[in-house]
């Protein structure tokens, strides 16, 4: 291994990745508005396998407060619908021939205070998921150190730019959690 092993875009990438899920899990989380994403971790039995929603059926905002899913199989329309119930999503699917009508309930306090901790969770799963990164690469550079490639000061300079990207990557988790806890909260 060379110095040229240390990639600092390739932990930059791979910290974007955690960032990203992150934000596609917390898009999934109902705000008391209709969004096509609430429906995204849904998976269907289809076709002697577990496919997402979005690939059974088409998902539309009709109105603010509904979702519509129309389901392009006819035979698969309660498969789609017992998905649905089963998501733990608190959805109610009113089924009319191939499309299924989820209106979405007003949030009370309790329910948005469950939602804050799953988003909670989420941030803390990406979180972990930065730091293993950062691991991964102060691992790397030890190695570096100790086979005598590089320089100790390259090595300390390097550590430093871990160090920021890591730090970087923590403050924009913790404001998409700030940004969804206040969506969340906000009547």
């Amino acid at each position: 291994m060379s110095a040229a092993t240390f990639d600092l875009s390739d932990i930059k990438r791979r910290m974007n990745g955690a960032i990203s899920v992150l934000g596609d899990e917390l898009s999934g989380l109902r705000t008391g508005r209709a969004s096509i994403n609430l429906l995204d971790p849904i998976t269907v039995e289809a076709y002697g396998a577990r496919m997402p929603l979005n690939q059974v059926a088409t998902v539309s905002v009709p109105e603010a407060r509904m979702l519509s899913v129309q389901v392009w199989d006819r035979g698969m329309v309660s498969a789609v619908e017992k998905a649905i119930r089963d998501s733990n999503l608190g959805l109610n699917p009113a089924t009319e021939g191939q499309v299924l009508r989820l209106r979405i309930p007003e949030l009370n306090q309790e329910r948005r205070q469950e939602l804050v901790k799953v988003a909670h969770k989420y941030a803390e799963a990406a979180r972990v998921a930065v730091r293993h990164v950062r691991r991964d690469g102060m691992d790397l550079l030890k190695k570096m150190e100790k086979d005598g490639e590089t320089g100790l000061d390259e090595i300390e300079r390097f550590s430093k730019d871990v160090q920021k990207v890591t730090d970087d990557a923590i403050s924009e988790i913790d404001q998409n959690l700030a940004q969804k806890e206040k969506e969340i909260l906000s009547v």
